[in-house]
């Protein structure tokens, strides 16, 4: 077998495990959400998010560690962020109910804003660690007191201090604006014991089918002779996003829309915050400071995307173009692309 074909067998074998673990995450997840009391909204935020991130964590540490591949574990975090939004194009195109922008719940609003300023600090952590403190002045000795004392970037951790602050701000809105329709139309949940168990089982899935992607990632971008940066935002995000894409339509399923959005939401809550970790695990140097500029160019396409959905949760459109899918998500469907193609032409 040729070296191309076998990277291409590894990386599809990966990629089917975590999409067939992924849909399961759903139904239990769902299941534990009405067991224990929780909104659906909440579980997409937290539980369901995280284990569904899970492929990009295990990825991610892989990537920083053992694979050798900084820019194919942030562009993977990164890639997922925009991925996820891209999603939303697919759910306003197969959700006929209704346009998805005006039946979501604005309880998503504040989600996509704390997104928002979770991006922002990765962008300026980014573009920091790529300038640089100019030799001979006070910001490059204090630069170098603070990577040698805790090995890790300015804004680590601040990012993982935001995350903790908006799982508390995001619990505290749930519980004070709880949602009665969230539950609507699902079917009568799992004992919480047997769906914890099977969540688990999943999971554990999800996270070794996620080791193994980024040495099938690896010899992919070698054999194809693809940059590792265009190799993680794009296959390798969209790879460990199979997950999230098999929730949401699980959840669509149910007719649990909310659930659906929350979980894109709050995946990228935790994938930025992936960044954050794998700087920990990074010992070469900072992670921010060793990959490529183009990593800047898709944060600030999530940014943007995030921007948008922001305006369709807050303004709520009920047109359709053609038909068939909300101005909005014509919007994020083009900054998807574009953000791909410059990414395949000046990543690293």
């Amino acid at each position: 077998m040729s070296a191309p074909a076998w990277a291409w067998l590894q990386f599809i074998a990966c990629a089917l495990l975590i999409g067939a673990a992924g849909f399961q995450l759903s139904r239990y997840g769902d299941a534990i959400a009405r067991q224990t009391g929780l909104s659906g909204s909440w579980i997409g935020l937290t539980l369901v998010a995280s284990v569904t991130s899970l492929p990009e964590l295990a990825t991610g540490i892989t990537g920083v560690t053992l694979a050798h591949a900084p820019n194919l574990a942030v562009g993977n975090a990164l890639g997922s962020c925009v991925v996820n939004l891209a999603f939303l194009v697919l759910i306003d195109l197969i959700y006929r109910r209704a346009p998805v922008w005006s039946r979501a719940s604005k309880s998503h609003v504040l989600t996509a804003a704390l997104s928002l300023v979770l991006l922002g600090f990765l962008l300026m952590g980014l573009l920091i660690g790529q300038l640089g403190p100019q030799s001979g002045s006070p910001g490059a000795s204090l630069a170098s007191v603070w990577a040698s004392v805790w090995g890790v970037g300015l804004m680590t951790p601040i990012m993982l201090m935001l995350y903790l602050v908006a799982m508390r701000t995001l619990f505290a809105y749930e519980r004070s604006n709880p949602d009665p329709s969230a539950a609507e139309d699902a079917p009568p949940a799992l004992p919480l014991r047997q769906a914890l168990m099977r969540f688990a089982l999943a999971a554990s899935v999800v996270v070794g089918a996620g080791l193994w992607l980024p040495f099938a990632a690896v010899d992919l971008a070698n054999s194809m002779g693809w940059n590792r940066s265009f190799v993680g935002s794009l296959f390798v995000a969209t790879a460990t996003s199979l997950p999230e894409l098999a929730v949401t339509l699980s959840a669509l399923r149910l007719g649990a829309l909310d659930m659906a959005i929350g979980n894109l939401l709050g995946s990228n809550l935790f994938n930025v915050t992936i960044i954050a970790v794998e700087d920990f695990f990074y010992r070469p140097g900072i992670l921010l400071s060793d990959v490529s500029l183009v990593h800047a160019v898709t944060a600030s396409s999530a940014i943007v995307m995030t921007a948008l959905a922001l305006v369709g949760l807050f303004f709520r459109p009920s047109g359709r173009v053609l038909r068939a899918v909300g101005a909005v998500s014509l919007a994020l469907a083009a900054v998807y692309l574009l953000n791909t193609y410059v990414v395949f032409l000046y990543g690293a």
